[in-house]
């Protein structure tokens, strides 16, 4: 995954605007008249001062003309020329793939609504840029002082949280435990012949307490927060009740163009003190910090932990405050169309309310699991607790799927004269795409996506396609898409402001294509029912050219010196700091390169990526019968898969690894060194180069030496085989008990850190992902004939065991799946939760690999 922002908590984009006729004269009665010229001058007099001020102003003028004139021409290497939109910001000249049919009516509608605020514990909106919000914000208690919850923080220290059932459409079920106090939040929609656009939806809102706690620790009671939030602005309305009376009423209301005339109702047994406050703001991510200082404001003037009953006019955010003893249960309902004919109000809210309520969510999670049970499969060799965790994998995937819409930066080339910002904004764009991390990175990373999938479509085929499509509809004219996708405030709110710029130049792993690759292989084997063949038929079909498109740009703009040969570009070879120049954009960050990035460098990774590439969209042409577009994919993958050209290129015989080509020492260190600030001595810990580097394979065993292994290009019957089954199970070199480590203890970058401030992240702890595709190249060489089957298969079960009982154990002791784990002892580390591709153990769990998965030649 990135990782610029992922050594940070992981700014708003200025509006574009369209140009205006600013120059015009200011309306003046005068402005004709001439003045009164001085009759006592001499005409012919030459002012010789001001005939040198006019020179110098009229050089100084043609200086800067010709520094914009410099300026301009070096950014139009990147952006394009001319009075037309720049290239890097114009969009793909072709249909759009979510304007397909199958996208639209129906389909769409079902999702309307969702909890597409993967942001915050709760959040509900509908899939439009300008939504009507809705979200939960409630009071914990620790060490006897009060905090408020809201947006997903790992600061917030809860024992856990996550979607323990989702099924991505109409029904989840989530819990959260902060400290002493247990919330079990359900989602449920339902769409009646009277409602609006995307029907109606509920939340239920159940809260306890682990167990006995004093009255003084204000620990007996709940405080809960449900808002609703217009992104609009459309002002909504307080009920003409008296809301704070009672748990049951209409709290809210508004119309809107999409759903029509909506409410928002409240329905509880129990005995519920209710306040309110009613906000304008054009801001929704910070609204935890308007209510915290509206109670502020009434604990110092009152002493009382209450909402302050206040309205203001037009407001377009309303939050109300649901005070009670625990344990409470309080269901919120919204109801849309309530201007229509015969709309059955009262009999909608009792359906998606109280004893109905309680059935139909009891339905929705038996469906889940049955469906769970198709789906995956899973042997009875897994017990209940990795039953659990399955499922709150998935759920937590599926439940922290989200909507965003807005404008990514695009960075632009920066010279010595660079005049203003150096980026351009992106067109308006939607994305709907599941996002790795709930608290640390809630946006779309591209090549995580592609992971993402791999379980997706196992689930809901039409999701999967429904999220590639937003996915390929972000690319340029040039066939590039930006590799982390920032849209909107509440996406920006997580970011620093350095990591928010997108570089034209740099790519990211084109992981869609495992998924690609899955869906044709598995049409190709009738897994689908002759719809949905038909649907993934078509979804291909529309897909193809921005797909060819994609893989012509990088066939182009990541290329190498030599032929078939591909570097990452975007690394920095001027850097004073690094251990190792990091390369962002290949995903694996500080993985070990060549210590100096020149284009002299052959990235191995990028090559197996390629050849995954172009054998899917090879395998793609089969399905379309387009023989000569198949015809020149095919050429391209035969190329990319020869052994003898894959082995003289990065093979090095005496290591029996695979390697990085580049301008490389292995002489690297960093050192502490005095460095004068002002008239204070600081001292910083820089890169000192001991040797002159030389053009050589880069000896790191690690993730990236496995990746023709992972390919499966290497013939079963080769003794390089053996040489990476040796690497695999040497417990001095890649093998833990955990898990595959990312990079060997052999390297000489191994657990060193990169800079001063940056620790080690692909250089020795155990990535799912990374895991899952080297299971999968040991399932398939176990299953080949060949004289390395059986040990295949022995290193196959021990990994596979290895991996589902550490994930397993850590989520039990923990609450949380986490984004790597420890070589030494197997904790989690880094981000939580992290059900991104660490959900991907419920694909080891199921065996889950598909018989064409990977990058693997077929019917070349």
């Amino acid at each position: 995954m990135p990782a610029s922002t992922r050594r940070t908590a992981r700014t708003k984009p200025k509006p574009s605007t369209d140009e205006s006729d600013h120059n015009h004269p200011a309306t003046n009665p005068n402005s004709n008249r001439r003045p009164p010229i001085d009759q006592s001058r001499n005409r012919s007099f030459i002012n010789l001062k001001s005939i040198a001020a006019i020179m110098i102003a009229v050089s100084a003028i043609s200086i800067l003309l010709l520094l914009f004139l410099f300026y301009r021409d070096s950014r139009e290497e990147i952006i394009g020329g001319g009075d037309e939109r720049p290239r890097v910001v114009t969009p793909f000249p072709a249909p759009k793939v979510t304007d397909l049919p199958q996208f639209q009516g129906e389909h769409k509608e079902s999702l309307y609504w969702g909890t597409y605020r993967p942001l915050v514990y709760l959040g509900i909106r509908a899939r439009t840029p300008q939504s009507l919000l809705a979200g939960l914000i409630w009071i914990g208690v620790k060490d006897g002082r009060f905090h408020l919850r809201h947006v997903c923080q790992d600061s917030d220290q809860l024992k856990t949280y996550g979607w323990t059932h989702h099924n991505g459409r109409d029904y989840g079920q989530q819990l959260l435990i902060d400290q002493n106090l247990i919330l079990e939040t359900s989602f449920l929609k339902s769409k009646e012949e009277d409602s609006g656009y995307g029907g109606d939806w509920a939340v239920r809102i159940d809260a306890k307490s682990t167990g006995s706690i004093p009255d003084d620790e204000g620990s007996s009671h709940g405080h809960l927060f449900f808002y609703v939030g217009d992104e609009a602005g459309n002002a909504i309305s307080l009920s003409k009740d008296d809301v704070t009376l009672h748990g049951s009423s209409l709290l809210a209301f508004g119309s809107r163009a999409d759903v029509a005339d909506w409410q928002l109702h409240l329905k509880s047994k129990e005995d519920l003190e209710i306040h309110y406050c009613g906000f304008r703001t054009p801001h929704f991510h910070n609204l935890s910090e308007l209510v915290q200082a509206d109670l502020a404001d009434q604990i110092r003037r009152f002493g009382r932990l209450q909402l302050s009953n206040s309205y203001e006019a037009s407001s377009n955010v309303l939050v109300f405050q649901f005070t009670g003893k625990l344990p409470l249960k309080a269901d919120v309902a919204f109801v849309s169309g309530t201007n229509l004919k015969s709309p059955r109000v009262e009999e909608r809210i009792g359906s998606l309310t109280g004893e109905s309520l309680d059935g139909k969510l009891f339905e929705k999670k038996d469906e889940f699991d049955n469906k769970f049970r198709r789906c995956f499969d899973l042997a009875e060799e897994h017990g209940s607790e990795a039953l659990a965790v399955g499922k709150a994998a998935l759920g937590n995937l599926l439940g922290g799927i989200g909507y965003f819409y807005g404008q990514s930066k695009i960075s632009l080339p920066k010279t010595p004269h660079s005049i203003g910002d150096d980026y351009l904004l992106y067109w308006p764009a939607e994305l709907y795409t599941a996002v790795p991390s709930r608290s640390y990175f809630p946006r779309g990373f591209l090549w995580d996506e592609g992971f993402h999938q791999l379980l997706i479509w196992r689930w809901d085929v039409h999701l999967s396609m429904d999220i590639i499509a937003h996915w390929l509809d972000l690319m340029n004219i040039d066939g590039w898409i930006p590799r982390e996708q920032i849209l909107g405030g509440e996406a920006l709110s997580k970011v620093p402001a350095q990591f928010v710029l997108q570089h034209p130049t740099n790519g990211n792993p084109p992981s869609l294509f495992l998924v690609l690759h899955d869906l044709v292989s598995s049409m190709k084997r009738n897994k689908f029912t002759v719809s949905e063949n038909n649907e993934i038929s078509s979804f291909l079909d529309q897909a193809f050219v921005r797909l060819d498109a994609w893989f012509k740009w990088f066939n182009t703009s990541q290329s190498g010196k030599i032929a078939n040969s591909y570097f990452w570009h975007g690394r920095d070879n001027s850097t004073v700091r690094e251990l190792n120049p990091k390369t962002l954009s290949s995903g694996l960050d500080d993985y070990p390169r060549a210590s100096h990035p020149n284009d002299d460098e052959r990235h191995l990774d990028l090559r197996c990526w390629m050849l995954l590439a172009a054998n899917c969209m090879h395998s793609i042409t089969e399905v379309l019968k387009d023989p000569n577009l198949g015809q020149e994919y095919g050429s391209t993958a035969k190329l990319l898969s020869d052994f003898e050209v894959l082995n003289q290129m990065h093979f090095d015989e005496t290591y029996g690894a695979y390697f990085d080509f580049g301008n490389h020492t292995e002489k690297v260190r960093l050192s502490w060194q005095a460095k004068s600030v002002g008239q204070n001595v600081q001292k910083e810990l820089v890169r000192e180069v001991l040797e002159v580097p030389e053009l050589r394979l880069v000896p790191h065993v690690g993730y990236v030496s496995l990746f023709p292994f992972i390919g499966k290009i290497i013939p079963p019957d080769s003794w390089i085989l053996e040489k990476q089954l040796d690497l695999i199970s040497n417990s001095s070199v890649l093998w833990s008990k955990y898990g595959i480590r990312s990079l060997a203890k052999t390297s000489t970058m191994y657990m060193k850190r990169n800079t001063e401030h940056d620790p080690p992240y692909w250089r020795g702890p155990i990535w799912i992902n990374m895991n899952y595709m080297i299971l999968s190249s040991l399932h398939h060489y176990s299953s080949v004939d060949g004289p390395y089957k059986a040990r295949a298969k022995a290193i196959y079960d021990d990994l596979r065991h290895n991996l589902i009982r550490n994930v397993v154990s850590n989520y039990h002791k923990t609450g949380y799946l986490w984004e790597q784990y420890d070589q030494k002892a197997g904790w989690g580390k880094g981000t939580r939760p992290f059900t991104g591709w660490t959900s991907l153990v419920l694909l080891i769990m199921a065996e889950a690999y598909g018989d064409g998965w990977g990058m693997v030649i077929s019917h070349l």
